[in-house]
């Protein structure tokens, strides 16, 4: 994984806005509808060079292929899991129910929606659960490495996500196994299989397990603390197993509290869990840090609390909100992310998470989020004179 040896690099953390016609074949696909395979590729391909192109010029070092192949940073696994069917039921945040006032003024901007995939909509695992998956990664990562090349390698490093164990099993909900341990640790074995697929190919491998911190206040919203920290800790043991033979410099792990604005407040704190999170065997921790819910959190990682050598990928810009940072905000952000770890050779500056987590649900406008990935850059640039001189 590379560093930010003589200048502040910059990152994402995976999903950009899909174009319009791309989304619509999401949204039929998901929907059940025949959708033509070869115009479905096309529109793919076509916008994984988009997203290659946009991520240059707004300055992007470390990117990726925006996820357009995949209709959501979870559900895309129902095509590479077997034992799979019928529907899942995910609790509503605890945070949004509580507040019928913000419940109803979501529901009126959501209104008339069209070309969205709702993640609360995957299947449950209904038999014995396999990873399938292994001629669409293969090809995910084929077309990314093509998309690369065609614009002539534009970046220092490439990267492709995929689910922890215990996203898939919370988000993908257990109908088959005895108990969840059980659940996950089989989904840990599958997914094992695409994270090295991803690493084979040549690509750095991100992590997403926004239910490290997201589902204590939705799974476990009404059980204790403790019974979310024991899942937890399942979670970064299953994890990793998975990787044991991923090299950790090879592997960033992205963790967020839910790439939504609501209220927040019933967030579980950072001070928390991460002592069971830094167990985790990776070589850079990517965590949301931009939002005004947690930003003060970055202390939770000084005094030698952030694993030694590993990077820290700070969040530095909200992916929730159409206010575009300004520059000199981003690069106050990057120096206090430097100052708690001690070595900004060990900073990359990132965003909360994405722009378009599951198609058609982007809270920021395409437009807005360029010039927000713009602000990234011009933040780092300034934050880099300061700390390298």
């Amino acid at each position: 994984m590379k560093a930010s040896q003589t200048r502040i690099l910059t990152t994402h953390a995976g999903s950009l806005p899909r174009p319009a016609r791309l989304a619509a074949l999401h949204a039929r696909r998901f929907a059940g509808e025949a959708v033509e395979q070869k115009e479905f590729e096309a529109e793919a391909a076509a916008a994984v060079a988009q997203a290659i192109a946009n991520q240059v010029e707004a300055g992007v070092d470390i990117g990726n292929n925006g996820e357009a192949p995949r209709e959501s940073y979870v559900t895309y696994m129902r095509e590479r899991l077997s034992g799979l069917g019928g529907r899942s039921a995910h609790p509503m945040m605890a945070d949004m129910a509580r507040y019928p006032g913000f419940l109803a003024l979501r529901a009126q901007a959501s209104r008339g929606r069209g070309g969205s995939v709702d993640m609360a909509a995957a299947p449950r695992a209904i038999g014995p659960v396999a990873y399938t998956g292994g001629r669409l990664i293969a090809a995910e990562c084929a077309q990314l490495a093509d998309g690369l090349a065609s614009a002539e390698r534009p970046f220092v490093e490439a990267f492709v996500s995929s689910p922890s164990p215990g996203l898939v099993a919370l988000a993908i909900q257990n109908a088959h196994y005895a108990c969840l341990a059980d659940y996950v640790d089989v989904v840990a074995g599958a997914l094992a299989q695409e994270y090295r697929a991803i690493v084979e190919a040549g690509f750095v491998l991100q992590i997403d397990a926004p239910d490290l911190a997201m589902e204590r206040h939705a799974v476990f919203a009404d059980k204790p603390l403790g019974e979310f920290l024991a899942f937890v800790r399942l979670i970064v043991s299953a994890l990793n197993r998975a990787l044991i033979a991923v090299p950790r410099e090879r592997v960033r792990l992205h963790v967020c509290w839910g790439n939504y604005e609501g209220p927040h407040d019933l967030d579980v704190g950072l001070g928390e869990i991460w002592p069971e999170i830094a167990k985790a065997d990776v070589g850079a921790f990517m965590i949301s840090m931009a939002n005004p819910r947690h930003a003060h959190e970055v202390q939770y990682l000084a005094g030698g609390a952030f694993p030694a050598g590993a990077i820290f990928i700070p969040g530095v810009i909200d992916t929730t909100t159409n206010y575009v940072e300004h520059p000199e905000v981003v690069a106050l952000r990057i120096l206090e992310a430097a100052a708690a770890i001690g070595d900004p050779r060990r900073i990359i500056a990132g965003t909360d998470c994405g722009f378009e987590s599951s198609t058609g649900f982007g809270a920021v406008a395409p437009d807005v989020a360029w010039a927000k990935l713009a602000a990234l850059r011009e933040g780092a640039r300034i934050a880099s004179g300061r700390l390298f001189g």
